[in-house]
């Protein structure tokens, strides 16, 4: 537990405590360093291990699995975060140790060895589990019990919050996409750096706050808090906020597809040329940008609406707004399916970079009407003892959430279909085309050339029309009409999906004349790519693929789920909004502006009950 009395003449800045812009500016570099990091992550992993600058070579549906995991265990470690506070350090001890961990994660995570990628994912999944709940709870403690600012408080730090992924996304993005991956993650580390610098800087605007009531600072109330069980109104609170972690995950385990398979969706299928002879092509890792510009232009606008809302007598409660978010962040998914059919409607096609836009419109406003309201509301209604805690278990609800938003995002990408080529360079020379590319010369440095990809030891696809003929599959060039059945062979004997892929096709009724398709691609063999004697002989490439049709109804099918679910759920939770605010016990009831600031407490039920 942690200590939260505030100086009564506290200095502010713009009506709010000075410590808040400390909080806002230490967070701001903190989320720098995870989105930033975060937004190449998928990416990296995805990769070529071939590449000129290569990444790990995984697969679509292994890299978003990964993805999941990783960002499920980051949330989830806030669960022993808070209660490291709660119990030993104080919430400002654990933030500047999780800051340390942090600094540490990010900066081995540049190192471009597999020991170093998996060690500095470690390191940070310690390192947000006690910065990230004992950050937001300190900035609870900011403001007492009642305090009408405390709502825009939390949306002032959630601007601070997606500054930072804003400036990551752009600058990480392009840092990777032109230098490569493992500086990225150093520019990454250096914004982690700068936020420990400010929250050391700013220790003297946060004292009496995030303190460790075992310790000295604690005020008798805090001790007796501490010790004594839990009134009749603390459980019926803490009932309501579990119930709220409900929507937590249902909330994040749609939203989080955006570094998932947004991601991947708008690397693979978004036209993001631009006609600029400087910028030719926009990184997709540059489009997690989108979500933290709208939060900054439209954060205070949200934040005032439902200010103003509230002074109307209209029903503008914690749960009502976290309800309305969700839907309007489901109506997102509307466009992508938009985008889906568009990028469909025609062989290999793409679709127009203004459906991104606008989804990640609807997301972003969902998101401020839920993510910092959610958090208000926990140091509205937790008890001080468990203060810490109740914000940790929140946050493993997101990381239960984004796991969903995992599971969700691999089910979305079908198992590709494998084999391996069978001629030699000199025979598939004839299906290639020269094109530029980079590459490292004997001095190491990065040069332009224009060759066929195959002397490079580099990846070639080849666009396929796929149909079954006399009980065999058909690959002819899409181009050309010329026979690739020649060029490789599918994976044959235990495991193999040749039959598979004749079934899908039969079953979908597939001909010569209404073929399925698919981009064959040939990549080299990881281990015999960095053989440089042998390089561009042409040997050890396999044959991956997925018809082109059937992935696409794959995605169209996630995106209507996941506004179909996020919209019923959330008309659902209004259905019982008037029971559920009865166990608040009016923690909301009287919230009203404040002349001048007062001690607080996360939590003041009546101790008699």
């Amino acid at each position: 537990m942690a200590a939260t009395a505030l100086q009564s003449n506290q200095k502010e800045i713009f009506g709010h405590p000075a410590g808040l812009f400390v909080l806002f500016f230490t967070e701001m570099w903190e989320r720098f360093s995870y989105y930033g990091m975060r937004g190449i992550l998928v990416l990296y992993m995805a990769t070529s291990a071939t590449a000129i600058d290569p990444g790990l070579g995984w697969s679509n549906k292994d890299a978003i699995w990964l993805y999941g995991w990783y960002t499920m265990l980051v949330y989830v470690a806030s669960i022993p975060g808070g209660w490291i506070a709660d119990k030993f350090l104080g919430q400002k001890k654990t933030v500047m140790l999780g800051g340390l961990l942090l600094c540490f994660g990010h900066g081995i995570l540049a190192i471009p060895q597999s020991w170093a990628f998996f060690t500095g994912l470690a390191l940070i999944i310690l390192g947000v589990g006690g910065l990230k709940p004992n950050i937001s709870t300190m900035v609870g403690g900011l403001y007492k019990e009642g305090d009408i600012r405390r709502d825009s408080g939390f949306t002032i730090f959630y601007i601070g919050i997606n500054i930072g992924a804003f400036l990551a996304s752009i600058t990480v993005g392009l840092v990777a996409y032109y230098y490569g991956w493992h500086y990225g993650f150093g520019l990454a580390g250096i914004g982690m750096f700068l936020g420990q610098a400010v929250f050391i800087w700013g220790q003297k605007f946060l004292k009496g706050v995030g303190e460790f009531t075992g310790g000295s600072q604690a005020t008798e109330e805090e001790r007796l808090a501490a010790k004594r069980p839990l009134t009749k109104i603390e459980k019926d609170r803490v009932v309501v906020l579990l119930i709220s972690f409900l929507i937590v995950i249902v909330f994040w385990g749609a939203f989080e597809q955006a570094g998932g398979l947004m991601n991947l969706y708008t690397d693979a299928k978004v036209d993001r040329t631009t006609g600029l002879s400087w910028l030719e092509e926009i990184p997709a890792a540059v489009f997690q940008s989108l979500n933290a510009g709208y939060i900054i232009i439209f954060g205070t606008l949200i934040g005032g609406f439902w200010i103003w809302w509230k002074k109307k007598g209209r029903e503008s409660s914690s749960l009502f707004k976290m309800a309305i978010g969700t839907i309007i962040m489901g109506l997102g998914y509307v466009f992508m399916m938009f985008a889906s059919q568009e990028a469909s409607a025609e062989t290999f096609g793409k679709a127009a970079m203004f459906w991104i836009f606008l989804a990640y419109l609807f997301h972003t406003i969902g998101e401020l009407c839920t993510s910092p309201v959610s958090l208000s509301f926990i140091t509205k209604l937790a008890p001080l003892k468990y203060a810490s805690i109740m914000m940790g278990v929140y946050f493993a609800a997101t990381g239960l959430g984004n796991k969903l938003a995992g599971t969700i995002g691999e089910s979305s990408q079908l198992e590709s279909f494998s084999g391996k080529m069978i001629v030699s360079k000199e025979q598939i020379l004839p299906f290639l085309a020269k094109d530029s590319m980079e590459i490292k010369n004997n001095q190491n440095k990065v040069v332009d050339i224009y060759d066929y990809a195959i002397n490079q030891d580099k990846t070639f696809s080849l666009k396929s029309k796929v149909y079954p003929e006399n009980g065999k599959v058909v690959f002819k060039s899409y181009e050309t009409g010329q026979d690739l059945n020649p060029l490789f062979e599918m994976s044959q004997g235990e495991g193999s999906n040749t039959n598979e892929l004749l079934a899908t096709l039969t079953e979908n009724s597939v001909t010569a004349s209404n073929p399925f398709h698919a981009k064959l691609v040939f990549e080299k063999d990881k281990d015999k790519a960095q053989n440089l004697e042998n390089i561009g002989d042409g040997k050890n490439y396999g044959v991956s693929f997925v018809l082109e049709e059937k992935q696409s109804e794959q995605e169209f099918s996630t995106f209507m789920w996941l506004t179909v679910f996020t919209v019923a759920f959330g008309l659902l939770l209004i259905l019982f909004l008037k029971k559920l605010k009865k166990l608040t016990h009016g923690a909301e009831d009287n919230e009203h502006e404040m002349l001048e600031a007062e001690p607080y407490e996360i939590s003041d039920p009546d101790i008699n009950n």
